[in-house]
């Protein structure tokens, strides 16, 4: 189990030091014993604030992270288990107005069990304020770094948990929807925590508390700091342009040429990665995702890795172009697949739809994208990371309508004439820039004329 800090104690490990300064909160009189009237509930309050010596389960203001400034709202656990009722909904929504206000991005340091019982569906009803109040930070273009703590349950988790733009959680943390005291007496308190929801593509990074304010920071500055645009990276492989269409494939495919993360190594001087996509899958084999810092300014990346696609992969990259939009980051994607995958299993998990949603994001985008053709560029699977008018290739790369095997399958050739399909079909890095496909070849010897 994490260990569980006070509010006041986290916030002083996340904050700079002297930094935090608490918001005013708005007044309300609830009457005897809550708005039910419930019997006892103003003796439970009144010795939850002596205990823990705050009024409610939310402490909120603003502070320095690292060295940039955020509104901080943290979870009071010992305060009827950082449970959710009129007063902390009236907090809660003073805090993301004052965001808004001062233009601030937004840092829920999550622990709580859920709604407050005493106040039945009043509690429950907060969760609707919660949301729009997210929703309109969203609409505003600033960025929500939720960290979960331990506990992070119930509708604590279904908004300002699982609702930020990225989601950090301490070691061991139980995160879930329902919490220990309300599972059903089978389940697998593994599935609960935050280790469990990274695996599954819920939250985006398990992170050390002695890590917190440095990994927090750097999520601060990177979301707040957006580059113009996304210059075209520098080619790492060969410079000379293929002599055939099969010699592009070839050269696409060698395991000698340079991939995706060595790109993102000499693009970016640090980067962080997001993880998953939300919907209960990841693609760390197919898809990296994540956002760095290129000459002192962020640009937000989504890089095929040289392997087939998966549909989780997809929905990611399409997570982070949403976000990076959102934001005003421009966007670098590097197209690198033989195709999407397309086993039975992908298939199941809505292949199409997930590969259409990046179709979307990438034609939506208002920021700009820039693409760099790196290997192999198979069908649609890559084409959907593709921005039509900036996009460019690199020598040893190759964009195909279908791979030049399946094509001569498809015409009913013998596999012998693959290699001449490939010459057919006009996929060297030279034969996209005349038909237009992409803009230039980045480092070819000598280049071909821009398309």
């Amino acid at each position: 189990m994490a260990e569980r800090l006070s509010a006041r104690a986290f916030l002083a490990l996340v904050a700079d030091d002297s930094t935090f300064a608490e918001l005013p909160y708005p007044a309300r009189d609830c009457g005897p014993d809550g708005p039910l009237a419930w019997e006892g509930y103003d003796v439970s309050r009144a010795r939850a604030a002596e205990r823990t010596g705050e009024q409610e389960s939310v402490v909120c203001g603003t502070a320095s992270v690292a060295g940039t400034r955020a509104v901080l709202i943290a979870f009071e656990f010992g305060f009827l288990g950082g449970s959710l009722g009129q007063r902390t909904g009236d907090r809660l929504e003073a805090a993301y107005t004052h965001a808004r206000e001062q233009r601030l991005p937004v840092v829920p340091l999550v622990a709580t069990g859920g709604s407050r019982m005493q106040e039945g569906m009043l509690a429950l009803t907060q969760l609707q304020r919660v949301a729009r109040q997210s929703a309109l930070t969203r609409e505003a273009g600033l960025a929500q770094i939720s960290v979960l703590r331990d506990p992070t349950t119930g509708g604590g988790w279904a908004t300002l948990g699982a609702g930020a733009d990225v989601i950090l959680a301490l070691p061991g943390a139980q995160v879930g929807f329902a919490g220990s005291r309300v599972r059903p007496p089978d389940a697998d308190p593994a599935a609960y925590t935050a280790e469990a929801q990274v695996a599954a593509g819920s939250a985006d990074a398990v992170v050390p508390v002695a890590e917190l304010r440095e990994t927090l920071g750097m999520w601060l500055r990177l979301l707040t700091s957006p580059a113009s645009e996304a210059p075209v990276p520098a080619a790492l492989g060969a410079g000379d342009l293929p002599g055939s269409g099969w010699e592009a494939v070839r050269r696409a495919r060698s395991p000698r040429r340079p991939r995706a993360r060595a790109y993102l190594d000499a693009y970016f001087t640090h980067r962080t990665a997001i993880g998953g996509d939300r919907c209960g899958g990841t693609d760390p084999d197919g898809m990296l995702c994540g956002f760095g810092a290129h000459e002192g300014r962020t640009v937000a990346y989504a890089a095929q890795t040289g392997a087939a696609t998966r549909p989780a992969g997809y929905r990611t990259a399409a997570r982070l172009i949403r976000l990076a939009d959102r934001l005003g980051i421009p966007v670098l994607t590097l197209v690198d697949t033989p195709g999407a995958a397309n086993d039975a299993e992908a298939e199941r998990q809505g292949a199409g739809a997930a590969i259409a949603e990046v179709f979307a994001a990438v034609a939506a985008a208002r920021t700009p994208v820039t693409t760099l053709v790196i290997g192999e560029g198979g069908s649609g699977g890559a084409l959907a990371l593709a921005a039509q008018g900036s996009t460019w290739a690199t020598p040893d790369s190759y964009f195909s309508v279908i791979a030049p095997e399946m094509a001569a399958a498809i015409l009913k050739r013998p596999p012998t004439r693959a290699e001449s399909t490939a010459d057919q079909l006009r996929i060297r890095p030279q034969d996209l820039v005349e038909l237009g496909v992409v803009r230039g070849v980045v480092g070819a010897t000598p280049p071909p004329p821009l398309g």
